[in-house]
């Protein structure tokens, strides 16, 4: 019997593993590809989206003699010419070694936690430009102080996530280094959570994305702004932030090993294209690898001089289609699952033809998260915006429930999402 075998959607039930989809899954709910059918809903949305899916026979269930009679008589799936993944997946204690994983649970509802979240990223985002502007007068980093502001921020997203993700989305501040710095540190603490590292681990990821790019404050301001192709020397300079960068935090006498890797490592790639050393794949530290997928992925969402900013679920399918070139595989995926195809703060239509922005649940219902509406279905400004969950029914019981259609371009609409009130 073939360990891969094509499924008609007809023929599910609980139990399988289903390997693969018929159709890209990020433009399905599904939160990862590959996961096991464990409810009647999950067979039903299935057979909404796909006609048929790849079950592999191993990881399958219950795999009594009615899955080699009834549900596998369709047609094995031709094998020839397909890419098949070159090497087995990891799971995160396998990644992580000597480190305790354990899973997280949100603990407040986002209403609770989002005035915390909120003084936590204000107190924190005052500390990071009194730093900075530390170091840009020749002083070192203060750490206790940067230790003292990165606590209620892992606290935060430790306790639930979407509120630090909503805060910092629609906030928007005028040095962009310090609106990255702060943005990367978030999102690498919320794919932290995901993969289960412990607390002590996450205010490492935080400090090390705070850091990894204050070596650009010793490199020329016009060079960081340039909106043209820069020459070799030119790029030289840009890229001499990390040995910059690494001479601040050695100078500052900060000794934690996994942040100074991240300074040091964050633009290694996983196919060895990076630099400054062209390491790859288990040569790059873990820590490093993660802050290069949150690094490029708040990069590309955000408005720099030299570049427009992409939709989230844009970036998520570069950073998915960059899987094992670019970033480890593993660590994509997890981060996928961490925020949502449409994290907190992403512009987004819906199947009504209004417009809205995400606010929470976007982790575990992709398409129909808790959204506030801006705009109605002829995209006329709201009087007063409303909040809406979307796995409730409308008005009318008759009518399907609303869900994502779309991201949306950040500036579309002339929508000022730093004016979005909750």
């Amino acid at each position: 019997m073939l360990n891969i075998l094509r499924v008609q959607s007809k023929d599910l039930y609980m139990g399988m593993y289903v390997s693969a989809l018929d159709r890209p899954w990020l433009d399905t709910p599904f939160l990862t590809q590959g996961f096991y059918i464990e409810a009647r809903e999950d067979i039903d949305r299935l057979r909404e989206h796909c006609d048929y899916v790849l079950v592999d026979v191993r990881k399958s269930r219950y795999l009594a003699a009615e899955l080699t009679v009834n549900a596998f008589r369709s047609r094995p799936i031709p094998l020839k010419g397909r890419k098949l993944d070159s090497r087995p997946r990891l799971a995160p204690e396998q990644i992580f070694h000597n480190r305790p994983i354990e899973p997280y649970r949100d603990d407040t509802a986002w209403e609770e936690e989002h005035p915390k979240a909120k003084q936590a990223l204000d107190t924190l985002l005052q500390d990071i430009n009194d730093i900075y502007s530390e170091v840009i007068e020749g002083g070192n980093i203060d750490v206790i102080k940067l230790k003292k502001s990165v606590g209620p921020i892992v606290a935060s997203i430790s306790r639930n996530p979407d509120a630090c993700l909503w805060v910092s989305r629609l906030k928007m501040h005028d040095e962009y280094t310090y609106q990255h710095s702060l943005g990367a540190a978030i999102w690498s603490v919320s794919l932290g959570r995901q993969l289960g590292l412990p607390k002590r681990d996450l205010r490492s990821l935080a400090m090390g994305c705070l850091l990894m790019d204050v070596g650009k404050l010793r490199v020329k301001p016009e060079l960081l702004r340039a909106n043209r192709e820069l020459n070799l020397e030119e790029a030289a300079q840009i890229a001499s932030h990390v040995e910059y960068g690494l001479e601040i935090i050695m100078q500052s006498g900060i000794t934690n090993p996994d942040v100074i890797d991240m300074v040091a490592h964050h633009h290694e790639r996983f196919d060895g294209s990076g630099y400054p050393d062209g390491l790859k794949e288990d040569t790059i530290p873990t820590f490093a690898r993660i802050a290069a997928i949150v690094d490029t992925y708040d990069a590309v969402t955000s408005k720099r001089d030299y570049a427009e900013a992409i939709s989230p679920p844009d970036a998520i399918k570069l950073l998915y289609n960059s899987r094992d070139v670019d970033f480890q595989a593993e660590l994509v995926e997890a981060f996928i699952q961490a925020v949502g195809i449409y994290p907190a703060g992403t512009l987004v239509e819906l199947s009504s033809g209004e417009v809205a922005v995400v606010v929470a649940e976007y982790r575990a219902r992709r398409l129909r998260p808790k959204v506030m509406v801006l705009l109605d279905a002829q995209k006329n400004k709201l009087e007063k915006s409303v909040m809406l969950d979307l796995r409730e029914p409308g008005e009318n019981n008759n009518m399907p429930a609303l869900s994502i259609v779309r991201g949306l371009d950040p500036d579309v609409y002339g929508i000022d999402l730093a004016q979005v009130q909750y």
